[in-house]
């Protein structure tokens, strides 16, 4: 990645795809949301892995790995959580904002979103956004740099939601789950805990 013409190919041109994915996800209505996402998702999260060889060995499974996914979901739910209850009490508009996110899915049965969340989506973006984006902003710009373009880049793509709530949100996570990928540059537990906790907080235990 020593070659400025071969990262802003590889990088930039997939940023805009995700800007244009995730625009038609959010805003035009048509489809169903979450299967939107999904299809969005795993288009990127190919390219990355066509893309760039060396992305299989950012996933290495153990007991430890596993187990800090189960953690980490736990802890991430219990910040939205929180962050659900304060943002009520700071902003008027945020329980508003926050059933608007749950309603874009409304049409589609629990069980479906629980499944595309778990097998589709989550894998999905961490592919894409840790594995891919991460990696390449952080050999690029250098560790904190990439960590802190990379946080950004994620929350960026939410613009098109319009919701305030939504693009703090993603922001929140995308500082987690990139925190954790910057110390430990393993996929695993990130897959892990970014599918069990959107199944759990968009289907199991919604926070609306």
């Amino acid at each position: 990645m020593k070659n400025g013409r071969p990262f802003k190919k590889m990088v930039y041109s997939t940023i805009i795809l995700a800007h244009f994915f995730w625009f038609i996800t959010f805003y035009i209505p048509f489809g169903l949301f979450w299967l939107k996402i999904g299809i969005s998702v795993a288009l990127l999260a190919t390219i990355s892995l066509l893309a760039d060889r060396n992305l299989g060995n950012r996933f290495r499974i153990d007991k430890k790995s596993v187990l800090a996914g189960i953690i980490f979901a736990s802890i991430l739910y219990f910040i939205f959580w929180a962050g659900k209850e304060i943002s009520s009490v700071v902003f008027p508009f945020a329980k508003a904002q926050i059933h608007m996110i749950y309603d874009k899915g409304g049409s589609t049965p629990s069980w479906l979103i629980f499944l595309l969340l778990l097998s589709i989506t989550g894998p999905g973006e961490e592919i894409y956004w840790r594995g891919f984006i991460q990696e390449k902003l952080m050999s690029r710009f250098g560790l904190r740099n990439g960590y802190v373009l990379a946080v950004a880049l994620y929350a960026s793509v939410h613009i098109w939601s319009f919701n305030f709530i939504l693009i703090g949100a993603a922001a929140v996570a995308g500082i987690f789950w990139g925190a954790i990928y910057l110390y430990t540059r393993n996929l695993v537990p990130l897959i892990i805990c970014h599918s069990l906790w959107s199944a759990f907080i968009f289907a199991v235990y919604p926070l609306n």
